[in-house]
């Protein structure tokens, strides 16, 4: 029987797990057999995740963190530690989205709360795994699976929202860097590309009737996306079938980008 993708004794972390795609990755994950620990920023969405994973059966686990905070990174990360004592995966996919504000609106304070949390926030937390990662590796255990949630905006031009497309066209760069940096220790890193998904952060886009419109006779497979159509390549990455998969970034948005 071909069981790569059974994920039984595996912990992933997930930041930004508490809702959306997040807890999509959480979910999935967690059927598939993984212990999931999650990290937010807002303490009631974690507790009602933590809820949500509970009838899975397998453990869960949230903490408060503001992954644009580096000391709060290494400490929370150093708990999560202690808590399960492995963390075998981590999806780097905690992010704000732009205010809508035209290119010369956008002033030093939100360039920084933007890049903060989508680009010094995955930074923070990836090098917090990998150092962890490496550290079992070089003690007989390599494997590792560094994830970043990115966008469709790294590939598409976002008008009015420079800020944020910047930072999602950054962490793919990292992420490549880390491939070829870490594959040497059993460690993959990739990221995904999410398209046009249904969730909070995009409530106020999809109201919008003449982009929903628009956006909508561009998806083939007729759509919005949702956050359990990120399940299967979250387990398929923190699988061992994903081992010689790396360097890659993963496009989701219903062949939204090739029409």
């Amino acid at each position: 029987m071909y069981q790569p993708f059974d994920l039984s004794g595996k912990v992933a972390l997930v930041t930004g797990g508490n809702g959306g795609i997040g807890l999509g990755f959480c979910k999935a994950m967690a059927q598939a057999g993984a212990d999931i620990c999650i990290w937010g920023t807002n303490a009631d969405k974690n507790a009602e995740a933590v809820e949500q994973l509970a009838p899975i059966g397998t453990k869960a686990y949230a903490q408060q963190v503001d992954v644009a905070d580096s000391k709060a990174v290494e400490d929370t990360f150093a708990e999560a530690l202690a808590h399960f004592g492995r963390v075998d995966g981590v999806f780097a996919n905690a992010g704000v989205s732009g205010r809508k504000r035209s290119f010369f609106e956008i002033d030093d304070e939100e360039w920084r709360r933007v890049m903060n949390v989508n680009l010094d926030g995955a930074f923070y937390t990836l090098r917090a795994a990998a150092r962890h990662m490496i550290d079992r590796a070089e003690n007989g255990n390599p494997f590792g699976r560094l994830v970043v949630t990115s966008s469709l905006a790294a590939l598409s031009g976002a008008a009015r929202n420079e800020h944020y497309g910047a930072t999602k066209g950054a962490v793919v760069s990292m992420v490549r860097a880390m491939a070829v940096d870490f594959a040497r220790y059993g460690i993959t890193a990739n990221a995904i590309l999410p398209g046009w998904i249904e969730t909070d952060m995009t409530e106020d886009l999809f109201s919008w009737d003449r982009f929903a419109e628009s956006a909508l006779a561009r998806t083939p497979v007729g759509r919005w996306g949702k956050p359990e159509d990120f399940g299967g390549i979250a387990v398929y990455l923190m699988s061992e079938a994903s081992a010689f998969h790396t360097g890659d970034s993963h496009l989701i948005d219903g062949g939204y980008w090739v029409f």
